[in-house]
């Protein structure tokens, strides 16, 4: 145990998101005093230690618990971090890790507009974290995860499992042969333990992908077999994928769906962790998804 977790209180603002679900018992085991910030209090299962909820409404820096804590993991939306620096400042706040994500690059050249603000957005809000630690004397570290994926609550790979699971069926664009590379939230919350005492990340961001590379249609299949089912794999052309996909954002809670998520089907969406194997140790696991909670896919 280091001696940074074993005399530091941490916060983990977004404590209540999938990767919050496996940081939490590591951060515990770990010996650090973690304090849990989210909107809703969320106790979690099979955690030993100090654990302590704080609810709270993070886009309002001022209701940041008053603690002594040195440590912040923020796993919330990386925009929401800039406005809480100066508070974290005044808490004596000396270290801290952010999510963000790959989309900086991915979703740079994108045909839709969204997509680009968002890549935009990312890299504007890494420049103003790297500004603002740097002026506080804050060691920052940026992990960008590329497909994140749960088996239960992310917007990935559990929501094809559940049109598999409804339908027996998946709707390929052409070939799929756009590669993916997909990381489990467990490996990116080792990956958070594992740099938070490493002063070789400090103030550096990295790349955090899988274990494993496969083509979009391989990774589909493996869900499949996951499931039990025989790989049922219908390809579609594409002006017909793109006009299901306007018909579907017609329908209540799809309207974030764009075409572009279709088209990228065929396009590579691989980036090297080989930076952040070398500075901390990231060993993601190749992909091997596990579904056990069926009533997550009834949804």
């Amino acid at each position: 145990m280091s001696s940074l977790a074993s005399s530091h209180q941490i916060i983990v603002t977004g404590a209540t998101s999938i990767v919050g679900r496996f940081l939490l018992p590591r951060l515990l085991e770990a010996g650090y005093e973690v304090h849990a910030a989210s909107r809703k209090r969320n106790e979690t299962p099979g955690t030993t230690g100090k654990l302590l909820w704080h609810q709270v409404d993070i886009s309002c820096p001022e209701q940041l618990p008053k603690l002594n804590a040195t440590v912040l993991v923020h796993l919330a939306p990386l925009w929401l971090l800039p406005p809480l620096l100066p508070i974290l400042d005044s808490l004596g706040v000396k270290r801290l890790i952010g999510f963000g994500s790959t989309s900086l690059f991915s979703k740079a050249d994108s045909a839709d507009a969204g997509e680009r603000q968002l890549a935009a957005r990312f890299a504007l809000v890494e420049e103003a974290i790297g500004s603002a630690c740097g002026a506080s004397e804050i060691d920052w570290t940026v992990l960008r995860p590329t497909l994140v994926y749960d088996c239960g609550r992310d917007k990935n790979i559990t929501q094809i499992a559940r049109f598999i699971h409804r339908y027996g069926f998946f709707p390929l664009l052409g070939n799929a042969r756009g590669l993916r590379q997909p990381v489990h939230a467990d490996d990116l919350a080792q990956a958070c333990v594992m740099a938070l005492s490493q002063p070789i990340t400090f103030n550096k961001s990295y790349n955090l992908s899988g274990g494993e590379t496969l083509t979009y249609r391989q990774m589909v299949e493996k869900i499949f077999g996951s499931l039990g089912k025989p790989a049922r794999l219908v390809t579609i052309p594409a002006w017909m994928f793109r006009r299901g996909i306007e018909v579907l954002t017609l329908l209540p809670g799809k309207r974030s769906v764009n075409p572009e998520m279709a088209t990228r089907m065929n396009v590579d969406l691989c980036f090297s962790h080989a930076a952040a194997a070398r500075d901390f140790g990231f060993a993601p696991r190749p992909f091997l998804p596990v579904f056990t909670q069926w009533d997550d896919l009834q949804k």
